[in-house]
């Protein structure tokens, strides 16, 4: 992939929060509150509400901060449309994920954005809001954390397959030049976006892990992302979505050479 064109030693990256919420009020002002703080005047947060039925779309509505572009669904279409959505919108150099849920770490936007220029697809760790610890491997239990690096891009597909690789979207960030093979998403792809995201990072070489959390998960039952291992027949459904996906960024990688 081209890198995003230089500029002028410390000139600034600016960068694109691409935010899917759908009956968020309960949580979304924290993580609104994390994020602003961390913007830069030229970024901006793009938020697509997904047709929610709460105060959601209300309270985005009383932001007031020109950063701020916010956007709605007509009817619901589920988070993987509406993150793909958020994502054809946004406008800045580095894109940046974001669930409505979470909250960042100080630093995240930063350090993310350096990660860009090295990597096309940046992966970071995370941590669990309240405890502060990493989530715990469904396979073995230890803390599950990505491997230093990233550059062994075919392991990392094969521990995605293995479902032991700790990959999310909200823990996520890509550059521009990038959208070119992510978007659009494949049309039969109606579940782990953020695993399509990564299986193009993993299959152009283009993946980079930073060994280092940047989000607090806010674990509860409304997320889309399952704490729990899922039964086995969902399970095996998530393997063969994850084979075409491979197949599929093949594909496109063939493509734009």
């Amino acid at each position: 992939m081209p890198a995003i064109p230089e500029r002028e030693a410390g000139a600034s990256v600016p960068a694109s929060v691409c935010m899917a919420t759908y009956n968020g009020e309960r949580f979304l002002p924290e993580q609104l509150d994390s994020i602003l703080r961390q913007l830069r005047p030229e970024d901006e947060l793009v938020v697509v509400d997904d047709a929610s039925v709460d105060g959601t779309f209300a309270l985005l509505s009383e932001i007031d901060d020109p950063r701020v572009v916010i956007h709605r669904n007509p009817e619901n279409l589920g988070y993987v449309r509406t993150f793909e959505r958020a994502m054809t919108l946004a406008s800045r150099d580095v894109l940046l994920l974001s669930d409505q849920d979470d909250i960042w770490i100080d630093g995240r936007r930063d350090r993310l954005v350096a990660a860009t220029g090295d990597a096309a697809v940046v992966a970071s760790d995370l941590l669990l809001l309240g405890s502060e610890r990493p989530l715990t491997s469904p396979l073995t239990g230890r803390p599950w954390r990505l491997s230093p690096g990233g550059e062994r891009h075919l392991r990392n597909e094969l521990l995605m397959l293995a479902g032991n690789a700790p990959y999310f979207g909200c823990a996520m960030a890509l550059r521009r030049d990038a959208l070119e093979l992510v978007l659009p998403f494949p049309s039969y792809l109606d579940e782990s976006h953020d695993l399509w995201i990564a299986t193009v990072g993993n299959a152009t070489g283009a993946m980079r892990h930073m060994s280092e959390p940047t989000i607090l998960r806010r674990i509860h039952d409304s997320n889309t992302s399952p704490s729990r291992p899922r039964g086995v027949a969902a399970a095996l459904r998530s393997r063969v979505l994850l084979l075409r996906l491979w197949r599929e960024a093949a594909r496109r990688r063939g493509r734009s050479r």
